[in-house]
């Protein structure tokens, strides 16, 4: 019977295995950069204005082989201003691909 230690180990390095595999198709698909053929600039929210909110939002863009986005993921930003940056970037087009891909995105408001 192996102690629990050596299984400990033997679990966690093929968890470890796992998730360089799993992260490492994730950045191939990350990676390709396809150009924005349609770019909507974001209202910025008064709310920030007033409060001179200002920063750069953050997102991951999942961009459907036509050019359409079909999904957005926020990784950073004031959500203040993440809910007017997700509006605008639904409303981007890229030019059409073989296949789906992921872009990131970042927008950045300034209030002056």
């Amino acid at each position: 019977m192996l102690p629990r230690t050596t299984i400990a180990i033997l679990a966690l390095s093929s968890l470890l295995v796992f998730t360089s595999t799993f992260s490492s198709a994730q950045q191939e698909q990350s990676e390709t950069k396809r150009k924005v053929v349609t770019r909507v600039v974001p209202a910025y929210p008064d709310l920030a204005r007033r409060m001179n909110v200002r920063g750069t939002v953050k997102l991951e863009a999942v961009v459907a082989s036509n050019g359409n986005v079909k999904s957005l993921q926020v990784r950073g930003g004031h959500p203040l201003l993440t809910e007017a940056a997700q509006h605008a970037i639904l409303k981007w087009r890229w030019e059409p691909a073989s296949h789906e891909t992921r872009e990131p995105v970042e927008v950045r408001f300034d209030p002056r």
